[in-house]
């Protein structure tokens, strides 16, 4: 197969940052997406409902009118997160979930959730409303290593929320193991699961070939080969709940390559001609326009966008930087060739 033409596709776990930052990245989404699922960590983050409508507002104001992209907003789950915010939320056709960041666990999540006892009402009114709950699944136990913080965090914390809120519609974003993979076919109608490009492509090797690499850092951070050829086993199988969601993430080079790298790939640049890459390499499209097009819109119980793109199997380079504030962006696979590429989209 040398060309590809589907549905246009939605990213279901997107970074977009703030201005400055913002205005450097937004359009490489809307050039491949439709619509976007649009994290909540800013700093501060977005609490309550006028704060992700005014995140949203500034969202459009950077595409300056030149896209038919739409930004999926969604709120950030703190312990003082009210009943109230989940029930406006649930009311506006703008905000489509509410992100749970275990406090630490990742970039700008400090304000997140200590305690899940603490969120036993606002689950409650989520189950109620249909309000989706997006997950950032790893445990933030001192105790518990890295390479572990998934599988623990299904053990000790995933396993009981779903038990205790069976109705409740959850969305366990950007898994990375082969246990997740599991976790997710054992559950109902109401789990579901994103996959990125990266931990469909690298392993925890690609972190340490020829030194330390810290633009393949991120968190949930890649795990060793048999979880990433589970995780492909999955994007491959057409199983619908399982669905395209990048969390590409931009830092500069600079906070990338610091003393305390922060985590996060950018993968905006070129996400759908890596997704391309990893159903390549089982050589099955099978079910490619289903993982990045439908199976998304379907679980979030929203339409298929209307438009197509298309993609041919094309050689090319991807840049070794991008212009970003302050220093510059280095994209995912920076300076390597990819042998697909985004032609054309009506």
């Amino acid at each position: 197969m040398n060309k590809l033409t589907i549905i246009k596709p939605d990213d279901w776990h997107l970074h977009l940052r703030d201005s400055p930052y913002l205005e450097a990245v937004v359009r490489d989404s809307a050039r491949q997406f439709g619509r976007a699922i649009i994290m909540p960590n800013l700093n501060p983050p977005v609490r309550s409902c006028a704060d992700a409508m005014a995140y949203r507002k500034r969202i459009m104001a950077a595409l300056a009118d030149e896209s038919d992209f739409e930004p999926l907003m969604t709120l950030y789950l703190t312990d003082n997160t009210s009943v109230e915010d989940i029930r406006a939320a649930s009311k506006s056709t703008s905000i489509h979930g509410a992100k749970l960041y275990p406090a630490g666990a990742t970039t700008n999540s400090d304000a997140g959730v200590t305690d899940l006892a603490k969120l036993a009402p606002v689950f409650e009114a989520m189950q109620d409303s249909g309000l989706m709950l997006q997950v950032h699944g790893e445990s933030t136990a001192s105790d518990v290593d890295v390479f572990d913080r998934e599988k623990v965090f299904i053990d000790k914390s995933l396993q009981r929320i779903r038990a205790d809120y069976p109705e409740l519609r959850i969305v366990f974003e950007h898994i990375t193991t082969k246990e997740a993979v599991d976790f997710v076919r054992a559950g109902d109608v109401n789990l579901a699961a994103t996959i990125t490009p990266h931990h469909l492509l690298i392993n925890r090797n690609a972190i340490f070939q020829g030194g330390i690499r810290p633009h393949h850092y991120c968190l949930p951070i890649v795990k060793r080969e048999h979880h990433r050829r589970a995780l492909v086993e999955a994007a491959v199988s057409g199983e619908t709940r399982f669905f395209s969601g990048t969390d590409s993430a931009p830092h500069s080079r600079v906070a990338k390559q610091s003393a305390c790298g922060c985590a996060g790939i950018y993968s905006a640049h070129s996400a759908l001609e890596l997704y391309a890459e990893a159903f390549d390499e089982l050589g099955d499209f099978t079910h490619f326009e289903s993982f990045v097009s439908l199976n998304g819109a379907h679980f979030y119980r929203l339409p298929p966008n209307r438009d197509s793109v298309t993609l041919q199997r094309l050689q090319w380079t991807v840049p070794d930087s991008l212009p970003y504030p302050e220093s510059c962006l280095i994209p995912f696979r920076a300076g390597e060739t990819l042998n697909w590429k985004l032609i054309h989209d009506d």
